[in-house]
């Protein structure tokens, strides 16, 4: 199971498109205090449209209790700072779930964090004068990367909800 950890996340918007990625994916969301806001939240809602009903979510209120409830060999940190693209890790070699952390928007996750941490730190390859991509688009590159490298288990290849030949019976 992949699980997407955001560390104190501050944007709802972000937020409800992360909501809306997990619940696609069948992975677990889980959310690290303080938040930036309330899950009850109109932009949350609106982003997230109605998968939040059908997302599983947990909520944390620090970072050693979420490292507590989900002990896990590695976590992979998506940062500004890490070395490496998503594409070198090999997540089929995982035995059991897969942790995606990302940080809150401002900040990221916190350093201390980070350097307990250094050989899964994970970072987007882009021009040297970008600072980083929005919080919802890592986490989407972040998540299929992993989903490619297990194929995709458990994921519908053809639309289910109007049929796998809508187009043809146009």
């Amino acid at each position: 199971m992949i699980h997407v950890v955001l560390y104190e996340p501050e944007i709802p918007q972000n937020t409800g498109n992360i909501i809306r990625t997990c619940m696609a994916t069948n992975s677990t969301l889980h959310l690290i205090e303080p938040l930036g806001f309330s899950l009850d939240e109109k932009h949350l809602r609106r982003s997230g449209m109605d998968y939040i009903k059908d997302a599983t979510i947990y909520i944390h209120k620090n970072w050693e209790e979420f490292a507590k409830e989900n002990p896990a060999e590695h976590y992979y940190f998506m940062t500004r700072y890490g070395h490496r693209p998503p594409t070198s890790f090999d997540f089929t070699k995982e035995t059991g779930d897969i942790y995606l952390v990302l940080g809150k928007e401002s900040t990221g996750v916190d350093k201390h964090i980070l350097k307990d941490h250094l050989d899964t730190c994970m970072r987007l390859p882009m021009v040297a004068n970008a600072r980083s991509l929005n919080l919802s688009n890592c986490t989407a590159i972040v998540v299929y990367e992993v989903l490619r490298q297990l194929g995709y288990p458990g994921l519908s290849w053809n639309e289910e909800l109007k049929g796998e030949d809508y187009l043809e019976s146009l």
